[in-house]
């Protein structure tokens, strides 16, 4: 099952270049800062021209952390804070040109906003620019140059990492892990995710979970549950979704439909699409919970609003099996309930 891209691993994937888990579920409401004065949401800070609430509300609509993903409003917003020399906005901003996400893919474009943050000493700026280099993405390919800006974001990161910082330990423990500026080391990645994890960093560990599931430090599906729960009960989307997954399946824990369809709904209720999908699948089959048509049909109609990128794409062979079992009221109310849901979970009208 395809992993969804959530608010954190955006940040880690964008300091890479190659949306890192998120802090759980947030409103733009919530997302205010408590003692701030002025305007109270994030939205309303970036409306007044906060740059740094405007890359956080980018950010926001780049991983669908409180509001419907739109590839298209995280660019504007990315770019507004861009074009006030916010680093955070000009690295996320060169990513989305990377990618090609809510804009044409240009290689060039986002080389530039990635050198406009690495100037000004902004580590995932650095790190992004030695991967276009190295890869001659928007640039001749340079070795020399790749290197020079690895290095530079891992000093700086691991200067962050020894003082304890947590952030700076899972950014680090992510360079090992794809071997940006230093040889790549999965068990060198487990040490710095597990010295953020024990911080009770929820970045670090979910992406301990990620290498105790898929990467072998040794491979050990327990390990890879006891991390993604401590992340799931922070409200981790990305990490619910995963403990969904091993509970269905029974791998690293007894196999539990029940805690399952929990999961997955905690994490579909967040806006996670593939834990939405998932969750359509538990109602289809009756695994978990009652079978139900129109919750299935209604859980799928909302997973495949998501952009592609975050998404399990529901075929149109699949919807026409599952209506073929449904009456046309059936339908109407799964699709009413859709509504319904779009709007608990988006605030869609």
């Amino acid at each position: 099952m395809r992993k969804p891209m959530p608010k954190k691993l955006i940040v880690l994937l964008s300091l890479a270049c190659a949306c890192f888990v998120g802090c759980g579920p947030k409103t733009v409401e919530e997302k205010a800062g408590a003692g701030d004065a002025g305007p109270k949401t994030v939205e309303e800070r970036a409306e007044a021209g906060d740059a740094s609430a405007q890359a956080e509300l980018g950010l926001m609509y780049a991983s669908g952390d409180g509001v419907r993903p739109d590839d298209e409003e995280a660019v504007k917003w990315y770019r507004l804070a861009a074009d006030q020399w916010n680093a955070d906005g000009q690295t996320r901003l060169g990513w989305m040109y990377y990618a090609g996400h809510g804009v044409p893919e240009d290689h060039k474009e986002a080389v530039k906003w990635y050198r406009l943050a690495a100037d000004q000493g902004h580590a995932a700026g650095e790190s992004s620019l030695g991967m276009m280099y190295k890869n001659g993405w928007g640039v001749p390919q340079d070795e020399k140059k790749a290197a020079k800006w690895y290095r530079k974001a891992v000093d700086r990161y691991r200067r962050a990492a020894d003082q304890g910082d947590a952030d700076a330990q899972t950014s680090l423990g992510f360079m090992y892990y794809l071997g940006r500026g230093v040889p790549r080391d999965s068990e060198e990645a487990a040490k710095w995710y597990r010295l953020a994890a024990e911080q009770g960093d929820v970045g670090g560990q979910a992406q301990l979970g990620n290498v105790y599931r898929h990467n072998g430090v040794p491979e050990d599906d327990k390990e890879a549950a006891k991390w993604y729960r401590l992340a799931a009960d922070q409200g981790d989307a990305g990490a619910q979704t995963s403990l969904g997954f091993m509970y269905h399946r029974g791998e690293g824990v007894p196999k539990n439909d029940d805690e399952a369809v929990k999961w997955y709904r905690l994490a579909a209720d967040q806006g996670d699409a593939d834990a939405q999908y998932s969750l359509g699948e538990m109602y289809k089959n009756g695994t978990g919970v009652p079978q139900d048509y129109v919750q299935a049909y209604a859980w799928h109609t909302l997973a495949d609003l998501a952009p592609a990128r975050y998404r399990i794409m529901w075929r149109a062979s699949d919807q026409a099996a599952l209506e073929k079992k449904m009456t046309p009221e059936q339908i109407a109310r799964a699709q009413e309930l859709a509504r319904e849901l779009d709007k608990k979970i988006y605030g869609a009208k």
